[in-house]
């Protein structure tokens, strides 16, 4: 019902419109050069903000209440903006003059107020409209890869993960990403899953993006970057937009025909009286993921060179079940038969994201609004497992009064899982509903894996009347006698089964949580003269509810508190030639003592276009509610938040093995029990191998970082930005991986007790993913720059290279986060904007070069991915305003 009051409300305000007594201003705006008329122009009346835009041939139409004469504002990108004075109701025709030079770009999130972009005290990066209307990327958020320092890590067609400074990983939980001043994240997850729960193309006005630490005006998300994405505001672009976009995927793979990639949009804005202004905006995407089909043997405890399809412990990468091993007595290390992914994965993936604004203008500087989003969508998610986000849903509720020196709005973040589950968890689980004893009867899941091994060590040795024995092949396909097939009735009934099912017996992941914040930012500018001042602050509360499957909390809430102040100066020198901020900043959360993060920076003018700048910046990151509380048995391994009540009652940080000795074990183990040992002479010749982990629980995490930086911009279509980064990190909030042995670790000598090792080899063991703090610091240095070029003919030529480098100095690589980070890349862009029936087009060239990337979904061990390029070419006309075709 509320959806009907919804669409009859945005069908009836223009007929209101109409029906009110106002003058009606016509007219049409053309290309001063050719004559050619221009759609989606911006055409709005000061003081009062009411506007509208021109139509696909260039004409407009708008109702004013107030007596002439009055001032129109027309101005669109690429353009040079002009004022008319009406003094009479005749049809007006406007030309506009094609903009020659780059103009200066303004800015706000380098300093939380207005300034221009050659003056940020920062290294800062801008994605305008045009640039979002040309990009050859599927949507704006692929475009940012076209942005120098920035990274881009892919789980999924819907799930992309901006990175900048290194350490990237698959959730970063470092990097805050805003829209209209809003946190994007989802409350369980911790971090914003790329545009899945965003914005359209068609809504945004502009994003910028800091590449850097900003947790001094930010907090403490903004550890490693904030990207800032602002909407079109429906009083200055009014009217009805479409966007369609279609593509093609899967040519050539083997695994599935070429598939169509389907998305659509529409944005409706329009006013009232020139006080109220009402959007909406609806966008689907459908089409189907890439599947993961890596079948490599990685399987840690066999040597390099005997793992493969014929190792009778083969742990292929995307096959799940077959990390269930137990070495058999005289034949060996045997593993499960499991299931291929794409078998147990959700590849079909849908977005829609719904959106809808009311805005009430109460004075000419003051708006008061609230906004309405809805985002549900399904995609892949690689952790410590693969998961599928399938159907999952966000919700948000904004309401904020913006005015010329205040900001205040309050939020909420509410999430629901629906449909999501562990994809690994859920090969395990199915194969333990169909295991037969010898005698053919099913068993119950909790004897499934031991009486598959049974059967497996019995046909080995040939004790079941025809069957060969010492064949690895005939043991495994008699074991799997009754095994449900993929795509049978059998099998998709259990995977429907275990999908809905949460907790340790099922594969389903339940979250319920939400978030709700509040903020306030106030501008001195009218007070003082002296100099700038802007403090501000914030609170946040954490509500989380996942009825035990990812968090602790079934018989209990689990509930945070933190918030945080700052403030800032700013005073300009000398002729405005020196620029110099202060910025202050205290968070606390409930959890940890408070923190101080201080910035100041400095901006030095010399000449008209030479811009220094240098900055010196202090973060620091509270742990995530997922770092401090999940709870998640993810299979093979249970995934532990690192505040110690989250933990009370295991016995893990006193009693494991570090992981990477772990492998050493089994794999000279394996070489042993390979050159004729028995398995006791082998365990006993090699168990000092192991190594007592030594974990601490976790604290926050903190950066110090120097940048300096130059911009100039020379007559006005040569720009130069130039960047560089020395930042030193402390406490490194990171994932480490250990083995907790049934037995005690350590004998009563202080030795490695051989039962311990026993139960490695045994299976009796349990995998822990722990969060906790990098023992050793570590230092990180980078450059950027970028060079770009506008032609007179509207033709920009934009290149830029990035080099990023991390100094381990003597820190010990297993103890400290990976880096994942390629030391060099580079972006080659050219483009021109479609102008009317001009031809557009962009060609995008992306380079990296080789480096090796580490995450836990393999145990935190490396995998390389070689240098490689790749190129994006997009050609349009435009005809209408928002119908790019």
């Amino acid at each position: 019902m509320k959806t009907i009051y919804l669409i009859v409300s945005i069908l009836l305000l223009p007929l209101l419109n109409a029906l009110a007594q106002e003058t009606l201003l016509q007219g049409s705006i053309t290309d001063e050069e050719t004559g050619d008329p221009i759609p989606d122009v911006s055409v709005y009346l000061e003081p009062n903000g009411s506007g509208t835009t021109t139509d696909g041939e260039g004409r407009f139409s708008l109702q004013v209440r107030d007596p002439l004469p009055l001032t129109l504002f027309i101005s669109y990108v690429g353009y040079e903006s002009r004022q008319i004075r009406v003094s009479e109701t005749g049809p007006l025709s406007v030309r506009l003059t094609r903009r020659t030079e780059w103009m200066e770009e303004i800015v706000v999130s380098a300093s939380r107020i207005e300034e221009d972009i050659l003056h940020s005290p920062v290294s800062i990066e801008l994605l305008g409209a045009a640039a979002i209307r040309s990009t050859a990327s599927i949507d704006y958020f692929d475009a940012l890869q076209n942005l120098k320092g920035v990274d881009m890590v892919t789980s999924a067609l819907t799930f992309k993960q901006i990175n900048t400074r290194g350490f990237n990983e698959t959730g970063n939980t470092r990097f805050l990403q805003l829209v209209d001043g809003v946190d994007n994240q989802t409350p369980g997850l911790g971090f914003a899953v790329g545009n899945l729960f965003g914005v359209p193309d068609l809504d945004v006005a502009g994003v910028e993006l800091i590449p850097g630490t900003a947790s001094a005006l930010y907090g403490p998300m903004a550890f490693n970057g904030v990207l800032l994405v602002r909407t079109k505001d429906p009083f200055d672009v009014q009217g009805l937009s479409v966007q369609t976009k279609t593509g093609v995927n899967h040519i050539g793979e083997d695994h599935t025909g070429p598939r169509l990639l389907q998305e659509y949009a529409l944005r409706y804005a329009t006013t009232f009286r020139d006080r109220l202004a009402l959007k909406a905006t609806l966008s689907t995407l459908s089409g189907l993921d890439w599947m993961a089909t890596n079948y490599e043997d990685v399987d840690a405890q066999t040597p390099a060179e005997l793992r493969g399809d014929d190792n009778p412990s083969r742990d292929a990468l995307n096959i799940y079940g077959d990390e269930v091993t137990l070495v058999l007595p005289g034949i060996g290390r045997i593993s499960r038969t499991g299931y291929e992914e794409r078998d147990l994965m959700e590849y079909d993936v849908r977005s829609m994201k719904l959106a809808a604004s009311l805005v009430y203008k109460i004075n000419q500087d003051t708006r008061l609004g609230y906004q309405y989003n809805f985002g549900r969508g399904t995609a892949p998610y690689t952790g410590s497992n693969r998961f599928c986000l399938n159907n999952f849903q966000l919700q948000q509720h904004r309401i904020e009064l913006v005015g010329r020196n205040l900001e205040a709005r309050i939020y909420g973040i509410l999430e629901n899982s629906q449909d999501s589950y562990n994809a690994r968890a859920l090969g395990q689980l199915i194969n333990r509903t169909w295991v037969q004893d010898l005698d053919g009867l099913v068993v119950p899941a909790n004897e499934a894996d031991a009486m598959w091994f049974t059967r497996y060590q019995e046909a080995f040795e040939g004790n079941i009347a025809g069957v060969s024995g010492g064949n690895h092949a005939v043991a495994r396909s008699f074991a799997d006698e009754g095994r449900f097939l993929p795509g049978s009735d059998a099998f998709e009934r259990e995977k429907e089964t275990f999908i809905h099912i949460d907790g340790l017996s099922g594969a389903g992941v339940f979250s319920q949580s939400r978030f709700y914040h509040a903020e306030t930012l106030y501008d001195f500018r009218d007070v003082l003269s002296l100099f700038e001042l802007q403090v501000g602050g914030n609170a946040r509360l954490y509500d989380m509810f996942t009825n035990g499957t990812l968090f602790d909390d079934l018989d209990q809430r689990i509930r945070i508190l933190e918030g945080g102040f700052f403030a800032q100066g700013s005073r300009e020198l000398f002729g405005d030639r020196l620029k110099l901020m202060l910025s202050t900043r205290y968070d606390k959360n409930e959890n940890f003592k408070g923190r101080m993060t201080p910035r100041a920076a400095a901006v030095l003018t010399l000449g008209k276009n030479h811009h220094f700048r240098t900055s010196f910046q202090h973060g620091f990151r509270n742990p995530t509610v997922g770092d401090q509380y999940i709870r998640l048995n993810a299979g093979v391994i249970t995934i532990l938040g690192g505040v110690p009540e989250n933990s009370a009652d295991l016995n893990v940080y006193q009693n494991s093995f570090e992981i990477a000795s772990v492998d050493a074990f089994g794999e000279a183990f394996g070489m042993a029990m390979a050159g004729g040992s028995t398995p006791e002479e082998a365990l006993l010749a090699n168990k000092d191998l192991l190594v007592k982990s030594e974990v601490d629980y976790i604290q926050p995490e903190e950066v110090r970082t120097f940048e300096i930086g130059y911009k100039s911009l020379v007559g006005g279509r040569f720009l130069v930005d130039a960047n560089y980064h020395l930042s030193s990190y402390n406490d490194f909030i990171l994932n480490t991986v250990v083995m907790e042995p049934e037995s005690p670790v350590l004998a009563g000598d202080g030795s490695i007790d051989p039962a311990a090792a026993g139960d490695i080899l045994n299976g009796n063991i349990r995998l822990y993913q722990l969060y906790t703090n990098a023992s050793d610091r570590v230092n990180t240095q980078g450059a950027t720059l970028g060079l770009s070029y506008l032609f007179r003919s509207g033709v920009s030529v934009t290149a830029n290279g990035t080099w990023a480098h991390i100094d381990l100095r003597e820190a010990d690589a297993n103890h400290i986060p990976a880096f994942n980070t390629p030391e060099f890349r580079s972006n080659l862009t050219i483009q021109r904007d479609a102008w009317n029936h001009d031809l557009g087009f962009q060609l995008a060239w992306r380079w990296q070069d080789a480096f090796d990337w580490v995450g836990t979904f393999n145990g935190l061990r490396p995998g390389r991915i070689e240098a490689h390029s790749w190129w994006m070419h997009k050609s349009a006309t435009e005809s209408r305003p928002g119908v790019p075709s």
